[in-house]
């Protein structure tokens, strides 16, 4: 009996349980068909509907095709939306796409003079250049240090030169003074003589 007990007991318990689920309705308009078909009454071959529930599965069709042309026409929208600004995503990818290029093409050539020139062409112009005013400013250093020792030797020289002349003169002037000296004095001799 116990046994018998039990089981009712777990049978009573499953069946409350199953009892206190919700049941979801099914509020699509093809459930609503198919229950306002099942509680319609029948007349010979047809279905006899009431006024009521028809309105109301009326007003039913009529809500949800609003619902569905207001969704479909947010979505048009949107649509319309998204395509536009897709085309302006286009055009500014586009757009970028040629700055891009232009860039890229920009970046190999620099201007000189308003001619377009390889940055390599002009880098090694440049250098070469450079190089040129660097060897010539060599040359001149060079010429200037050989000029400038040649003049300073040559200013060596001219002063010997001069010290040279000017003892000579010296020499001259006294040797002159020596020789008037002589003649004055072979003349006073004359005279008196």
């Amino acid at each position: 009996m116990n046994r018998h007990l039990f089981t009712f007991a777990v049978i009573l318990l499953a069946s409350i349980s199953y009892a206190q689920e919700p049941t979801i309705e099914d509020n699509s308009l093809g459930a609503q068909f198919d229950k306002l078909y099942r509680i319609s009454s029948s007349y010979q071959a047809y279905k006899v509907i009431g006024k009521e529930k028809y309105l109301q599965l009326k007003q039913n069709v009529l809500d949800s095709l609003t619902t569905a042309q207001a969704k479909l026409s947010a979505k048009n929208n949107l649509l319309t939306l998204e395509k536009g600004n897709n085309q302006k995503n286009q055009e500014l990818l586009q757009k970028t796409s040629l700055e891009l290029q232009d860039s890229l093409q920009k970046e190999g050539v620099t201007s000189l003079f308003g001619l377009q020139v390889k940055k390599t062409s002009y880098n090694l112009s440049l250098w070469t250049f450079i190089l040129a005013l660097i060897l010539t400013l060599l040359y001149f250093i060079f010429k200037f240090s050989s000029n400038n020792i040649l003049s300073n030797k040559a200013k060596s020289d001219l002063k010997d030169l001069d010290f040279e002349y000017e003892q000579y003169r010296k020499k001259s002037i006294e040797k002159e003074q020596k020789l008037r000296r002589a003649l004055q004095d072979e003349i006073n001799k004359q005279r008196n003589s």
